[in-house]
């Protein structure tokens, strides 16, 4: 009898720990889920801009202008390069980051920005809009 008291109290602490490690395993996937499902998928573009070159001034002022203004303004709007080909400066691309398509949607919407597209529309003779995936990053501290 004592031999099966004693295995019948293995068997309940096994189960207690399969009972406790089960729950947590529950409670981790839970709480991933949900933190998967809060987690926001940034939204990364390329803007490829072919501007007139007797307006190439006038265009980089005004970009200039839009980006600084977004990114003082909108929380949303995390990142901006502009750059321009060294053999053809009025060949410009632009690289976007944005905390998600929700920040972009806000973006276009914002009084800065559709100034900036007044401003440039008979500026611009092209410009194709790529999205992309972001691969990697890296950079210096402080730059």
């Amino acid at each position: 009898m004592k031999i099966f008291k004693s295995a019948n109290k293995a068997q309940t602490g096994q189960i207690k720990l399969l009972t406790v490690v089960i729950s947590l395993l529950i409670l981790t996937l839970s709480f991933s889920k949900n933190a998967m499902a809060q987690e926001k998928i940034q939204m990364v573009r390329l803007a490829k801009i072919k501007v007139n070159p007797l307006q190439l001034d006038k265009y980089n002022s005004a970009l200039k202008e839009q980006m600084t203004t977004a990114i003082r303004l909108e929380p949303g709007v995390l990142t901006y390069y502009a750059v321009a080909d060294k053999s053809d400066a009025s060949h410009i691309t632009i690289l976007e980051i944005y905390a998600d398509t929700a920040a972009y949607q806000s973006h276009i919407q914002t009084t800065h920005f559709k100034k900036y597209k007044e401003t440039v529309k008979d500026m611009i003779k092209s410009l194709e809009l790529v999205d992309v995936n972001l691969i990697a990053a890296a950079k210096k501290p402080d730059f």
